[in-house]
């Protein structure tokens, strides 16, 4: 087993935030190597379980991940919904999705948001079906940034309204409405792309723990690790690595958002952005790793 782990988020590092796929053929080809040599990967997203099934690793298993997979000490994990649900990746593919029904919404919830979404904005965004323990709605891919950022202020006042209509405790930026009982279980919370309602118990170092439960019973953990994202949140997957004691460094693949100051490394690649920061951190490993030999 090689000393190093790797949590990466999707979007941004991996799938294009574009095209919302893996556009860059060498990421694919360089995740199966690192798989085979048994460098424990963990996807960690806010995307559901549908999505990394169909966008992440169906490509991966085209590329030869079931034989990477079966190698002694391969281990893959994917965790969804920011540790709302997760599954199992071996050499049969992705296993079944396991939901944490706690921090869902209840379903008028979700059929609200829904409603909105097809009333008024349906022409910016759209409503993701595929969630199943947050609820997120997402810019349409033929829509220009600035006219889905302006529709989506708009979308989220109106969201903040209609839930907390609904009795829902809520957050979202310096708006509070507590619950009945005082509490705010839930926020919104806006991605360049999307906007995510959600538990206020959903994050990245929560995907971080559920990804290091699942390889620690399967093998002896490396000690050295890296976590790459794209946005502040993507922080906590080595906030949650260096708490456990473990060396971890931070890949910002988007620092103009403004890079954290953390008490470990926070790497970025050069101008590199988005996925082609992902690629060049990936082949930056493999050659390091000694595996250019093709999969």
């Amino acid at each position: 087993m090689h000393n190093l782990g790797l949590l990466f988020d999707v979007d941004g590092p991996l799938a294009s935030p574009v095209t919302r796929t893996i556009a860059i053929r060498s990421i694919v080809t360089d995740l199966v190597a690192m798989a085979a040599a048994g460098v424990p990967i963990a996807f960690i997203t806010g995307r559901s379980g549908d999505f990394i099934r169909h966008q992440v690793v169906a490509p991966l298993c085209d590329a030869g991940l079931g034989d990477a997979l079966d190698q002694h000490g391969a281990r893959m994990f994917g965790v969804f919904e920011k540790g709302g649900a997760w599954a199992p990746i071996t050499g049969e593919g992705m296993g079944e999705v396991t939901v944490d029904e706690s921090v869902a919404f209840p379903d008028e919830a979700v059929d609200g948001v829904r409603r909105l979404v097809r009333d008024r904005f349906a022409d910016t965004m759209f409503f993701d079906e595929t969630k199943r323990a947050m609820i997120s709605v997402e810019q349409r891919t033929d829509v220009d940034a600035d006219t889905y950022r302006e529709a989506q202020g708009r979308f989220e006042d109106a969201a903040f309204g209609l839930l907390t209509g609904l009795g829902i405790g809520l957050r979202y930026g310096s708006r509070v409405s507590p619950d009945a009982d005082g509490a705010v279980p839930f926020r919104i919370d806006p991605t360049i792309i999307s906007t995510d309602i959600e538990s206020v118990l959903l994050d990245k170092d929560r995907g971080a723990q559920r990804a290091f439960d699942y390889f620690a019973a399967r093998g002896p953990l490396p000690r050295r690790w890296r976590s790459i994202g794209d946005s502040r949140s993507d922080y906590k997957m080595a906030d949650f690595v260096h708490d456990a004691g473990y060396e971890v460094a931070h890949v910002d693949v988007r620092p103009a958002d403004g890079v954290l100051d953390r008490p470990y490394e926070v790497i970025t690649i050069g101008d590199a952005v988005h996925d082609d920061a992902g690629a060049e951190f990936l082949a930056h490993w493999r050659r390091e790793l000694g595996l250019d030999a093709a999969v």
